[in-house]
């Protein structure tokens, strides 16, 4: 881009600078201009041209972003001249070649052109009229067309030849032959000329910039001078002159037009806008018709991807399984002579494949590395997007895969993300064939000694044919076979993600539904044990005996374990509500100053067990959207923390500032603090720091957030060690507007995600993090409530005395918490069995505990585990109404369960 040198067969200027003035110019200026390059350095454009031309160049130079002027027609001295104009940065570049006089002829000739492109419908027609029509336009001797091959080289596809140059049609050069930095000129330029390639260069007076002390960037230059080796290179081919026009396919380098001649020949600026406009009919058309092919293709492949697809969905485990019940049409969508399926420890082979351990670790490579290094290469083969690996010389990609060359130099594979092993190959076999070159491929450049100080490169000197064997490749995957690999790929994502979702949203469900009829089964029995508990208090308030002293400590112990559970079941079903994203609230305007007045009058009760000193400010004026209750919640869960890691005689600080359009709260204590590693944990559920706190549940901070989160703010925590702790939260100021209803709101800092957005390998790991949360939630809660339970009925037997009342309430209440616990563990049970429903009844009678009569008749059944539980529950719920408010009730009560097996088929009860 940057040679400081053009070809002699034109003179450049390039001009900066308001107004513009002359920055550099060609040495040949002299020769061409008649005014030496010291006369035209630092002159104003304004002072060489006309005031017509000089408006023309000055709107060029000021709207950069419009496309570059046509040649404009310029008169220096007494002669014309073409100019044409191209903004680089802050510089304008004008370019000036002889004038010619416009052929009218020509552009008929152009328009058949133009049609007869238009109308060729296979890549054949179209390159062969495209040879010859360019060879008769511009009067070359040799016109190819070169495309680009996937592995790097070129290969002559067309050729129009006259005239004692040897023919290339068909062979193939060397990717070495194009460098990647020539090959980026032609992307970016659709013309490029060389009128007589043994020319000497004309350099640039001064060779670098005055303003920048940078050189000239001639990347779009028409002018630009080559390099001397590729000067050599055409003179070894017998090549005086050439153009090449550029093949675009989606803004990348498919090919090129190459014209030679064995004598200088010069093609006017109009005949290479001619030739500039047929390499770009000739781009899109390339582009049509190879999408219209592969898009036939495709199209042919339809039924083939609708039977693996619809296998798929139907598969019973892993969605994989459908390929494996259809092998031949897996083979066919390819055209493959193998393929492999791989779910988890198992691997499918089908047809001519690699060993099993072969296929393993080609799957792992690919896994690992292939994948990633197809997307780096993707771009410039037009097959973004896809999520394949591909190649026909798998030996080329992996060294190691030589070995079974034979049956799998070919390969498509594409992998699922998912924990376990999941993954679709199709194989080919390798080609031994024959590959022409012009001249050995191998031999590229060479260095000869020019004197004894320096050395040049120099190109390959012989184009004579080169036969090479070729082994290790096979025949090449059409685009159509990709995207028909890519199809099933997506297809067995899709089928996978829906039955992740569905399976998901049924955890979801049966997760919610076990933890309200848990939360709402516990209910009743806790009111059950409360109750009594007051019953026996009123019993023993008049008696100072010893025992019934005993008793109410007992008693009293046994309330607040019950209000612990209660507390725990609370905390339990927000966390559900969070995890789930359907937090309730009642929002309404607020003031904060009553709001932090009502919560401090009911906490500083808290804070005088400890003599803790409670300071609650607020700024006046203040309102928020918010739920009372929930925000309460909030500072009681921050202020009862600070009183419990706060020293006796310490302060705790509650204070409410504007800020912008929130109001931020802070909790602040001079208690022990939190070390800054704990900091990022605080917020996760079932964290607790337990030396300070040895009956958290870990919860409190987790929904705390969920409901500030729920409200549209944020919490968070700052401290250290010994220095105390700040806890601050924002909430919306009031708009004006209330706002009562549910607030759905998705945690983005977490792994909590929505289900909808969830996605292949993220969906995954969703997967896990959700079964990790029930299985959390279901052993926080059955570790918390067989403890309360424990204590409960170790309580219960203090109660055992000389009274024949407390006797008999001993019985029914250890009775009553042996069936709780027994309850318990059905529910929180990781498989429910079969159960018998006598089994069921026999519980209940354990309940009743010879106080109260349960029977019994009916048909023995034998009830599928998804109906146990669910009986189980109807059962104990019935129950449970029966003790508190029916036949159980009293004494003489008495409940008969009946069962009848009937023909019809089972339907609600």
């Amino acid at each position: 881009r940057v040679p400081g040198e053009i070809q002699p067969h034109g003179i450049l200027l390039s001009v900066a600078g308001a107004p513009l003035c002359i920055e550099q110019v060609s040495a040949n200026c002299a020769t061409a201009l008649g005014m030496t390059a010291d006369e035209l350095l630092g002159k104003p454009l304004s002072w060489l041209l006309s005031p017509e031309h000089s408006a023309l160049i000055d709107h060029a130079y000021s709207h950069p972003a419009a496309p570059n002027l046509d040649p404009i027609k310029l008169t220096l001295g007494t002669a014309p001249y073409s100019a044409s104009l191209q903004r680089i940065d802050d510089v304008l570049i004008i370019e000036l070649e002889d004038f010619v006089e416009t052929d009218h002829g020509q552009s008929r000739i152009l328009a058949r052109v133009l049609r007869n492109l238009q109308a060729a419908t296979t890549l054949e027609t179209l390159f062969d009229i495209s040879v010859h029509e360019i060879q008769a336009l511009t009067g070359y001797d040799r016109v190819m067309i070169y495309r680009f091959e996937p592995e790097g080289h070129g290969k002559v596809v067309a050729q129009a030849l006259t005239g004692p140059l040897p023919s290339y049609s068909g062979l193939n050069f060397p990717g070495s032959d194009i460098p990647a930095q020539a090959r980026e000129l032609y992307r970016l330029n659709w013309i490029r000329v060389i009128p007589d390639a043994t020319y000497v260069p004309v350099p640039l007076i001064p060779t670098l910039r005055p303003a920048t002390g940078q050189p000239l960037d001639l990347g779009f230059s028409t002018l630009r001078s080559v390099s001397p080796v590729h000067c050599e290179y055409l003179k070894n081919m017998g090549v005086r002159s050439s153009m090449s026009i550029s093949l675009l396919d989606g803004g990348e380098l498919w090919g090129l037009v190459a014209c030679g001649h064995p004598e200088p020949l010069r093609v006017s600026r109009e005949l290479r806008d001619a030739c500039a406009m047929i390499g770009q009919l000739l781009s899109v058309k390339i582009s049509a018709i190879v999408a219209t092919d592969v898009q036939r293709e495709r199209e042919a492949k339809v039924a083939l991807l609708g039977q693996l697809a619809d296998a798929m969905s139907r598969a019973n485990h892993e969605v994989l399984d459908g390929l494996v019940s259809r092998p031949e049409l897996l083979m066919s969508l390819t055209l493959a002579d193998g393929a492999a399926v791989l779910i988890d420890d198992q691997v499918h082979l089908f047809g001519t494949c690699p060993a099993i351990e072969q296929v393993r670790e080609l799957y792992t490579w690919i896994r690992d590395t292939g994948l990633a290094h197809q997307r780096t290469r993707q771009r410039a083969t037009g097959l973004q997007g896809l999520g394949v690996f591909h190649t026909n010389s798998m030996q080329r990609e992996l060294a190691a895969s030589a070995v079974y060359r034979d049956v799998a130099s070919g390969v498509i594979a594409f992998t699922l993300p998912k924990p376990i092993d999941n993954a679709v190959m199709w194989f080919r076999a390798q080609l031994t064939s024959t590959m022409n070159w012009s001249g050995d491929p191998t031999q590229h450049v060479s260095t000869r000694p020019e004197s004894s100080a320096s050395h040049r490169l120099h190109p390959r000197q012989s184009f004579d044919v080169w036969e090479q064997e070729v082994t290790g490749i096979a025949r090449p995957w059409s685009r159509a076979d990709l995207y028909g690999a890519e199809d099933i790929r997506r297809s067995a994502l899709e089928s996978d993600l829906e039955r992740q979702v569905q399976r998901e949203q049924e955890a979801v469900r049966l997760r919610d539904e076990l933890v309200a009829v848990v939360s709402h089964d516990l209910r009743n029995p806790m009111s059950i044990i409360i109750m009594q508990c007051g019953m026996m208090q009123r019993w023993a308030l008049g008696d100072t005996h010893f025992e019934n002293r005993n008793i109410r400590r007992a008693l009293g112990t046994i309330e607040k374990a019950t209000t612990r559970m209660n507390s725990l079941l609370e905390d339990l079903l927000d966390t559900a509500q969070i995890e789930a994203g359907r937090y309730q609230l009642s929002r309404l305007p607020l003031s904060v100053t009553s709001l932090l007045e009502e919560a401090c009058s009911l906490l500083v009760m808290l804070t005088t067990e400890k003599n803790i000193e409670l300071n609650c400010t607020a700024a006046q004026g203040l309102v928020v959207d918010a739920d009372p209750e929930r925000i309460f919640q909030v500072l009681s869960n921050l202020v009862g923390n600070a009183i419990k890691f706060t020293p006796k005689g310490g302060r705790i600080n509650i204070d409410a500032v504007a800020d912008q359009h929130e109001v931020l709260f802070r909790v602040s204590d001079d208690g022990i603090g939190i070390p800054v590693e704990h900091l990022p944990f605080i917020f996760q559920r079932y964290w607790s720091v337990k030396e300070g706190n040895p009956r958290g549940n870990g919860l409190g901070l987790y929904i705390c957030q969920g409901i500030i989160t729920a409200h549209g703010g944020r919490l968070w925590a700052d401290s250290s060690l010994d220095s105390g702790s700040v806890f601050s939260f924002t909430l919306p100021m009031h708009q004006g507007l209330d706002t009562v209803g549910e607030t759905t709101f998705l945690k983005q800092s977490g792994t909590t995600h929505r289900l909808a957005q969830s996605i292949s390998s993220k969906l995954e790991r969703q997967q896990l993090e959700d079964r990790l949360t029930r299985a959390g939630l279901l052993n926080e809660l059955n570790h918390r409530v067989k403890n309360t339970l424990a204590t409960v009925q170790a309580i219960a037997s203090l109660t055992v005395n000389s009274s024949a009342s407390l006797e008999s309430f001993h019985k029914s209440f250890g009775a009553r918490l042996f069936a709780l616990s027994q309850a318990h563990d059905a529910l929180a049970r990781a498989e429910w069995i079969s159960t018998e429903l006598v089994d069921l009844i026999e519980q209940l009678q354990e309940v009743d505990s010879g106080v109260h009569r349960i029977s019994f008749e009916g048909d023995p059944v034998t009830l599928e585990p998804r109906f146990s539980l669910t009986l189980s529950m109807v059962l104990h719920e019935l129950m449970a109404n029966a003790v508190q408010h029916g036949a159980l009730s009293s004494a003489a009560g008495q409940v008969t369960v009946t069962s009848t097996l009937t023909a019809a088929p089972p339907r609600p009860r």
